[in-house]
């Protein structure tokens, strides 16, 4: 099975799952959509859970990524999901999740899990999200592990709303890859690149 047929899966399973519905809906960013995409119905359905792992293992790898993660809650089930099938395919890669602030009791991390930083050590980092709108989120999350002195080799989401976030990344020299994309009328449609975009 090509990446490209699991594409489609994800695709048939978000409308079958409720996570894709048409009319008319208002997202967080005041936008009018006629589209609404809640990727958590997908990532945390089993089957849709496996699907998404598989579609997006391969990028990290192609990327040589060492540790995955984002914002959370979006990022959250797509992190478990990646972490665990690299773990079953014998090449395993470590899982972060960013907070939308730092928090401020125990040690006040704004990254939780296991990621890797220091002076004498180098991390390569793969930043994921459910979607991709204006980027602000993926846009934060990119900050905070920068400022850990990891290096973001690449950016990984379902879906592509082409609102502007993923041009604003790759015109600032950050690789981009998505699953699903919408085109100008509304439809979601796969994705037909299988390899990474290479920012300008």
């Amino acid at each position: 099975m090509t990446n490209q047929d699991i594409k489609d899966q994800i695709l048939a399973l978000a409308k079958k799952r409720g996570a894709l519905q048409f009319g008319e809906f208002t997202l967080s960013s005041g936008i009018s959509s006629s589209y609404y995409f809640d990727g958590r119905l997908l990532t945390l359905d089993p089957e849709g859970a496996y699907l998404v792992g598989r579609a997006l293992l391969p990028q990290v790898h192609l990327w040589e990524g060492q540790a995955i993660g984002g914002p959370t809650l979006g990022a959250d089930p797509i992190v478990g999901t990646v972490v665990l099938t690299s773990y079953l395919e014998g090449n395993p890669i470590r899982g972060f999740l960013v907070r939308k602030e730092q928090k401020e009791h125990g040690t006040g991390r704004m990254i939780e899990g296991p990621l890797l930083t220091g002076r004498d050590q180098t991390c390569r980092v793969v930043i994921v999200d459910d979607t991709c709108s204006t980027g602000g989120s993926l846009i934060m999350a990119i900050k905070a592990v920068e400022q850990e002195g990891c290096t973001v080799v690449g950016v990984a989401v379902i879906l592509d709303r082409h609102q502007g976030g993923s041009e604003w990344l790759l015109n600032h020299g950050y690789q981009f890859f998505t699953l699903l994309e919408a085109d100008a009328r509304g439809n979601i449609i796969p994705s037909m690149s299988d390899d990474a975009v290479p920012g300008v």
